[in-house]
């Protein structure tokens, strides 16, 4: 019998039996305070249930890790679909984006679900739970997985299908005496529903919310902070989802197979750029307003909008001028430092708030200003004697930055001076009825593409400052989000096809032995879901173009 060689991260090796599962060899892992969930092998998540085919190197996923918390989300989802539809096997779950850890469900039938019906969802759940039923993962013959989920009401699911060359499908599945259900594989599970004790189900709007906890509170379902703003745009973009039949990403294959992609892309970018215009009105009719600030998180197309923007607000008078938040870093040598003893340049200190508020107000007094300049290589600020400003009566000041709708950045600025704009690049596109397609992939998707583009940085290099990046959004952005004057969604449904082309051969160079092989790994299988569009389609002002180049604005 043939053996391999497995390490653990204490160093230790030991010799087994080719094809031993990870369940198998939990006893050899070191030991750790929190709970296993699954396992890395080769920086690959995978479930307990798995064979290991070749030697590796082992360590052990945990409840309280970024990882962990992965697993026990996707296996929430998966036990709420069966718990679906064992007792409304007619209606189709609906799954639409995250909320405050959470996600928000709907039924697709006219009537919204009651308080009773959800209450019956999370008994049904708990005795799933209960019953601890092992989730297997397994190859099934294609043939097999249409029939299973058309049998489960899962069209959505089987229409994937018609777009994959493939002869075997990966799937999760459960199967006791009560209930049978599987789905197709979009990520390692938990490998018994016993594990999932911590959730909980909450009425909200239409549907309802599927809670869990933070990664760093296991024991615990997170607090619930409502995002009414946010939370309205989304139901926006789904209705009009909806309304051009592209709710998904088989309907959006759909579309590129028939050689259709053109008109939609069209649509896509008419829409987007009528909320602009909406917002730029909401502006006019503010009268008053002199300085538009524009916030949001990484790769959520701040630099493009403002352009954007610029436009709209030029086409109903306005001059509009730029002040980039950038020329106001205080300099390295003021620069706060972080926990680790490096620059913070995202903390609201990096920047010269005291000048910059000068500025403004002896601008809006129709004073003349030199605008400050920093050179980034000598962390140093300077003034070239050409960056003077003025501004004139239909001049209107734009200032994008993450701290934009902080109000600290501009505390002299009379409130009515000032129109905040949030951006999100909230997709409202599904894998299927009820896998969703992250907010936070699609931004870092774009990040890698621009950073491999533009800066020289690998895709291991962007992954690994992704959760810094995100710590970051936590502190200083996410915040403030209610605080907007307007919300704008900057995501296009049709983006995702198109940064594949960028993003795979980027993420595939990511080797096992690199600890960003894990999410490289989950990132190309989200990307396999999608057709691929060439960027030949994209406008020339269109926000993919930030990412890919060829834009006609200037950066």
């Amino acid at each position: 019998m043939s053996t391999m060689t497995l390490t653990f991260t204490d160093g230790k090796k030991i010799e087994v039996s080719s094809r031993v599962r990870g369940k198998d060899i939990l006893e050899q892992l070191p030991p750790h305070k929190g709970q296993l969930i699954a396992l890395k092998v080769n920086n690959k998540v995978v479930s307990l249930c798995r064979p290991i085919r070749v030697s590796s190197r082992i360590e052990g996923v945990y409840l309280d890790t970024k990882d962990g918390a992965y697993v026990y989300r996707r296996s929430l989802s998966f036990i709420l679909a069966a718990a679906v539809h064992k007792l409304f096997p007619k209606d189709r779950l609906l799954i639409g984006h995250s909320l405050a850890y959470s996600y928000y469900y709907t039924l697709d039938r006219e009537k919204p679900i009651t308080k009773e019906e959800i209450a019956s969802l999370k008994a049904e759940m708990l005795n799933i739970v209960a019953r601890d039923i092992p989730i297997t993962t397994q190859h099934i013959s294609y043939e097999e997985a249409v029939e299973s989920f058309r049998k489960l009401n899962m069209p959505e699911t089987a229409k994937q299908l018609l777009y994959r060359c493939s002869d075997y499908v990966l799937v999760n599945s459960f199967n006791d005496d009560t209930n049978a259900f599987c789905d197709i594989y979009f990520g390692a599970l938990v490998d018994s529903t016993g594990v999932l004790k911590i959730f909980d189900l909450q009425q909200y709007d239409e549907g309802f919310l599927l809670r869990f906890p933070e990664a760093e509170k296991p024991e615990v379902v997170a607090p619930f902070y409502d995002l009414p703003k946010i939370f309205g745009i989304f139901k926006r973009y789904k209705k009009w989802g909806k309304l051009v039949n592209v709710t998904s990403a088989a309907s959006l294959n759909e579309i590129v197979s028939r050689k259709k992609i053109n008109d939609f892309i069209d649509i896509c970018e008419t829409y987007q750029m009528q909320n602009y215009a909406e917002v730029a009105k909401q502006i006019h009719d503010r009268e008053n307003v002199k300085v538009v600030l524009i916030a949001g998180p990484s790769s959520s197309g701040k630099t493009t909008s403002a352009f954007k923007m610029a436009l709209q607000l030029r086409a109903i008078g306005y001059t509009p001028k730029t002040i980039s938040l950038d020329s106001y870093y205080v300099g390295r040598d003021r620069n706060p430092k972080d926990e680790n003893g490096n620059y913070d340049y995202e903390c609201l200190e990096a920047l010269d708030v005291e000048l910059l508020n000068q500025n403004l107000i002896d601008l809006f007094a129709g004073k003349e200003v030199e605008i400050p300049c920093y050179n980034f290589d000598l962390g140093q600020r300077y003034y070239n004697g050409e960056n003077k400003m003025k501004l004139d009566a239909k001049d209107i000041l734009i200032i994008e930055g993450i701290h934009g709708l902080n109000d600290r950045l501009t505390p002299l600025i009379k409130p009515e001076f000032k129109f905040k704009i949030y951006l999100s690049a909230l997709t409202q596109l599904n894998f299927d009825d009820h896998n969703r397609v992250p907010t936070s992939d699609n931004r870092l998707i774009r990040r890698i593409v621009r950073d491999a583009n533009f800066r020289g940085k690998s895709a291991a290099e962007t992954i690994g400052m992704w959760d810094s990046v995100q710590r970051g959004e936590r502190l200083h952005i996410f915040p403030f989000q209610n605080s907007a004057d307007a919300v704008l969604n900057t995501a296009l449904d049709y983006e995702l096809p198109v940064l594949k082309i960028y993003a795979e051969p980027k993420l595939r160079a990511v080797k096992p032995s690199e600890p960003q092989y894990t999410e490289a790994c989950r990132l190309i299988n989200f990307l396999s879901h999608f057709n691929a569009i060439s960027s030949d389609y994209v406008p020339s002002q269109s926000i993919v173009r930030e990412f890919i180049g060829g834009s006609t604005f200037k950066y």
